[in-house]
């Protein structure tokens, strides 16, 4: 066989065998016989074959889901909470060589911090303030992760399963609320609409022509149903009236 050729295709099988391409959104960490050399950034890189390697790291915004954790609050309400983490990867090399599976070391972080926020707080304010213990779950992660390297972007609360009894018990009481809120707009309502009248009354009782006009309004709007039969045993000029004298009295 001829010498130079095969050298010449064992050469060009190693130079094939060291390409690698980095993309834009990652960094490539090299290790030499396992020891760090340098990072490599996007575009065309060769490494030595079976001398150098390479641990690929993504730069991008990452997501993590924060599975569901039973937790008991502070009024001994029992629920499960869920979330999510949104982090990003400022320094590769820490990240590789300061953790070991920085994507489950900060789904521990995440779950053992949503449990201590939710669990020093009540029900009423995990419901009305998922904003704000998502900032505390934040500030407690990060604290841990940015000697490696990594940022906490945002921590949010997705969904908070309760009790169906506690449902029940929830739902009993926003419906008495709403009946509540309710009857009071009906009281209002009535103590107004009483008022006009009185007001329309004292208005009406000084003329007795206003009166007069009333009745036969009230009279016309009986007989648009076209359905009964009005009767007068008297003529209405003998109804009692309101003399000027009787008032002077």
């Amino acid at each position: 066989m001829n010498l130079p050729l095969f050298f010449s295709i064992l050469l060009g099988i190693i130079l094939l065998a060291g390409i690698r391409i980095v993309f834009e959104y990652k960094r490539a960490l090299k290790f030499r016989f396992g020891k760090y050399v340098k990072t490599l950034q996007p575009g065309f890189r060769w490494i030595i074959p079976l001398v150098e390697t390479i641990q690929v790291v993504d730069i991008r915004v990452i997501t993590i889901n924060i599975v569901s954790q039973e937790v008991m609050t502070e009024d001994n309400v029992p629920c499960s909470i869920d979330g999510v983490v949104f982090f990003k990867i400022n320094d590769p090399e820490k990240a590789v060589l300061e953790v070991e599976e920085y994507h489950f070391a900060i789904t521990q972080l995440s779950q053992a911090a949503l449990r201590d926020v939710c669990g020093k707080v009540e029900l009423d304010t995990i419901l009305s303030k998922r904003e704000e213990m998502g900032k505390n779950i934040k500030s407690i992660v990060e604290t841990e992760t940015h000697h490696w390297g990594i940022e906490i972007i945002d921590v949010k609360i997705k969904d908070i399963q309760l009790p169906e009894n506690m449902r029940r018990m929830m739902a009993n009481q926003a419906e008495a609320e709403r009946s509540r809120r309710a009857r009071i707009i009906l009281a209002e309502a009535e103590n107004q609409a009483a008022a006009k009248l009185l007001e329309a009354g004292l208005q009406i009782d000084k003329s007795p022509s206003a009166i007069k006009l009333r009745l036969y309004q009230t009279l016309s709007n009986i007989a648009a149903e076209k359905n009964s039969t009005i009767l007068f045993p008297f003529p209405e000029e003998v109804l009692p009236r309101k003399s000027k004298e009787t008032g002077s009295q």
